[in-house]
Parts: structure tokens; sequence; C-alpha cells
């Protein structure tokens, strides 16, 4: 495809679940691939978010039903637990993780350069070697077609800087070595909420600070009420509705000052430390990007078309760094449609309405998991809804699993039928919720997938309940 004057075809410049996925398809359709990798295969999600936190999680998940386990008949006498094992688990997979994605760019003859990526002019970058890496080669390379999925990093608090032993980003919270007695958790999104339910499980006093008016305030509210009823059973102190004014650190630990955004009130909160959770910022300066003549926005994120195609036509981006919706399985979505866009083969392009529509999930417990609009959105853009939800409760397998809260909710257009969002808490929710993407896609209505056998028992036949309920005839209830 590229002229012979280019190194290579594409060049990826960046190796996260965007990155590697994009450079494997490239490969797989002819394409001589290269990535760029300043740190390790993988980038975040692999390393120090995605799948290090779901080990974490699961440790959380596995020390609740043995704190449980009176419920199911067993009693311990002296039950030992070991936070750092937690922690030694979760680097153990990120290991087999990357060894994976290592073996990955072997078999697609995809070749590895590591080091910090540099525009020099559109279709040049320069590799310099990286702090984890100091003696890797420089080197400079072509490209017909450049990818850019540099990710984001965690943005601070104003005037707050991370320092890793106080003041803690998501980075520092995957890998302390000992669990803090007392934490603060600024911002009630999907890594805070994560990250608090496994530091309070094993046994850390938790406070959770949020501006909005509600946790996980991009949700459907009932799905926020559900979890912000299990996080006060368990003890877990939710401020919402509250501006983070200050944050003091001090030898013992952090003062942070908060401010009621409805009576003008402020008060004070002190723990051992604090996580600071509250959005990501884009990794894309310094890369050379004026000399590429890539346009960003105000915010520093890359502008993208339905392709992936910035307004450099060889140059895409994809992932984080476009600022559309910061989530590994987007990125590696868009990382085909590029790939596939350079290769001039049949894609599936992702314009901007498509992105409410990709699934959207919370490893806390209870499991949230979403997609599309909320019921009050699908209101607010012009639609008649019909609105189905059923618990968890009744289902058999639930009770079997002793869960007693949670469900499942399907907001969809009257006239047609059309799932416009599905909102579920619960078990397992994360893994339920492609049934519901699936419909969505492929245009399958409520009255068509509650007339669909689900297999008995199982969670998913709370799906089914909540599709007849659009209907208006749930059965088990």
């Amino acid at each position: 495809m590229a002229e012979h004057n280019y190194d290579y075809d594409v060049l990826v410049l960046g190796s996260g679940p965007g990155g590697y996925v994009a450079a494997i398809r490239a490969a797989q359709l002819g394409l001589k691939t290269a990535i760029v990798e300043r740190e390790n295969l993988g980038g975040v999600c692999l390393n120090w978010g995605c799948i290090p936190k779901k080990s974490l999680l699961h440790n959380a998940e596995v020390l609740e039903t043995l704190l449980e386990a009176e419920d199911f008949g067993f009693t311990f006498e002296n039950l030992q637990v070991d936070f750092g094992s937690a922690i030694k688990r979760s680097l153990g997979v990120v290991s087999r993780q990357t060894k994976g994605v290592a073996f990955l760019m072997r078999k697609n003859k995809i070749d590895v350069l590591e080091g910090q990526g540099v525009f020099q002019d559109p279709h040049t970058i320069e590799v310099t070697p990286a702090e984890i890496n100091p003696d890797a080669p420089a080197r400079t390379v072509s490209a017909a077609n450049i990818i850019i999925a540099t990710g984001g990093r965690a943005r601070p608090l104003p005037g707050v800087e991370f320092d890793g032993e106080r003041v803690l980003q998501y980075r520092h919270a995957m890998r302390l070595a000992e669990k803090p007695e007392s934490l603060i958790v600024i911002g009630a999104g999907a890594i805070g909420m994560e990250l608090g339910y496994f530091y309070s499980t094993y046994g850390t006093k938790l406070t959770v600070v949020e501006l909005l008016d509600r946790v996980l305030p991009n949700e459907d509210p009932e799905v926020s009420s559900e979890v912000a009823k299990a996080f006060k059973a368990k003890g877990i102190n939710l401020l919402t509705g509250v501006r983070t004014e200050a944050v003091e650190v001090s030898d013992s630990g952090v003062t942070v000052t908060v401010r009621n955004m409805q009576d003008d009130s402020t008060s004070s909160v002190e723990a051992a430390k604090v996580l600071v959770a509250i959005n990501i910022v884009p990794n894309t300066e310094n890369l050379g990007l004026e000399a590429a003549g890539v346009q960003t926005d105000e915010r520093g994120y890359v502008k993208v078309d339905a392709v992936m195609r910035t307004n450099v036509p060889h140059i895409y981006s994809i992932g984080d760094c476009t600022g559309k919706m910061p989530l590994a399985h987007v990125a590696s979505a868009m990382g085909i449609t590029a790939a596939e866009t350079i290769a001039d083969v049949e894609t599936l392009p992702i314009p901007d309405e498509k992105y409410k529509f990709m699934p959207r999930c919370t490893y806390c417990k209870p499991e949230v998991a979403s997609m599309g609009m909320t019921e009050a959105q699908a209101k607010e853009a012009g639609y008649e809804v019909n609105v189905g939800k059923f618990p968890f409760l009744p289902n058999g397998k639930a009770q079997a699993l002793g869960v007693k809260s949670g469900f499942v909710k399907i907001v969809a257009d009257a006239k047609y039928g059309e799932i416009l969002g599905a909102h579920m808490v619960g078990p397992d929710v994360t893994e339920l919720l492609p049934e519901l993407s699936l419909a969505q896609f492929m245009e399958i209505t409520p009255a068509e997938i509650a007339r669909t056998v689900h297999a008995h028992p199982t969670l998913s036949e709370v799906i089914m309940e909540a599709a007849h309920a659009v209907e208006g005839h749930p059965i088990h209830m």
C-alpha cells in the first residue's frame, strides 16, 4: 500500500486497547505495521486500569462472600486477610496479559518500537528512549498512515499535586503496599466507586465526595440510588452535591474541605489518604502535533470524524485522546474502524450519535451496566417511551446466589419498539448487558426479546421479564 520511501504502511502511537487492536487489524489486512510504546504494552487499561482493577475487585468480592459466609452455613474462627496478596495477585494477572499482547505482536509481525514518539512532519516520527527503557535505540521512522492512540491520564485537582503518598491517583491506588486506615475518594464515577468498594471491603474507612447530586451521576437515577443504598449499608460516608474547596496535606494525613452546593456551608473530612478520581487529561502534548498539522480542541483532544480521520487525511486518532468516550472497548472499536479505513475495506463508521449506545460498566458491588439513554433523556429527546423494569429479587438464580436487590430497566420507543436505553444494577449485569446491546444494534424489539426462550434458572431471565414489562405483562410479578 505504502510508497517505497515509507518504512511502514501504518504506525501506531500507543499500545493500549485501542492502539494494539488497531495494529493487529492493520496487520491482518496485509499492511506493514509498527507500534510505538513509551511504557508497557497494553497501556493503562492492561497495566494500571481495567485488568488489575478487576483482579482486585474479585478479591474484594471473595472477601465479602467470606465475611457473609454464615448466611451460607460457614463459620470461621480466625479469618486472615492479607491485603498485600491481593496486590500481588493483580500484578501476576497483568504480567500474563502483557506477555499475551507481546505474543500477538510477534504473531502478526508487528514491530514494537520502545520509546517516546514525536512527529517531525506529517509522515515522520522520531522515537527516543523513554524512562522505562533508557537503553532503547533512538530512531526515526516514516509511515504512510499514522494512528494516534496515546490515551489519557488522571486529571489532578487545581493546585493539588499527586504525590503517591497522601494524594493519590488511580495508578497509586492500584499498588499501595498497605491498606490505608481511612480514605477519601473525590469523584463518584466508575473509577472512584470501584476502588472505593475495594478498599472499603478490605476495612478502610471510606468517604466519597461528589460534586453532582448523586453517585454515578451519568447513570439512571434509580441505578445511582440502588448503589448508594448498598454503599451506605457498608458504612461508607457519601457526600454528594458538594464541591471540593481545598486539600491540605500533613504528616498524619489529609484534610478535605467541601462546600455544600445547596446551602453554601462548608465542612471538613479527614483521612489518611485521598484518591482523586475526577476525570482524565489527554496525552496529546509533546507529540509534535503542530509539526504534523493535526488539530485539537481547546481541551487538547484530537478531533476526528466517524472513521477516526483527523484533519490530516492520512493521520487518524482513537481512544481516550479523542475525548469521545474514555473506555477500553470503545478504543478497540475505534481502532478497528481506523485500520479498516486505512486498508480501504468495508468498515463500520462510528458517528457521534453512536457513542451513547456503547456499553458502560461499573464493577463495584452491586455491578452497574448500561447503554443508551435514560428514561428522562429519551423523553427530553422527544420520544414517547415504554419502560419495563424487573427486579432480581423474584429470580430463582438470584435467590440461590443470595441476591436481594437490583433490577433491569429497558427504555423503548413506544411507536416502533426500538430499544433506546438499558440500565442494570445487580449481580453480573456487566455480563448480561451484551444481549441488550446486540438487540439495540440489530433493531430487535423488547417484544422479540420477551418471546426468546431464556434458560431457567438464569439471571438472564430478568432481562426477559423486563422485556415483558415493556409490553405490559411481566410474568413473575
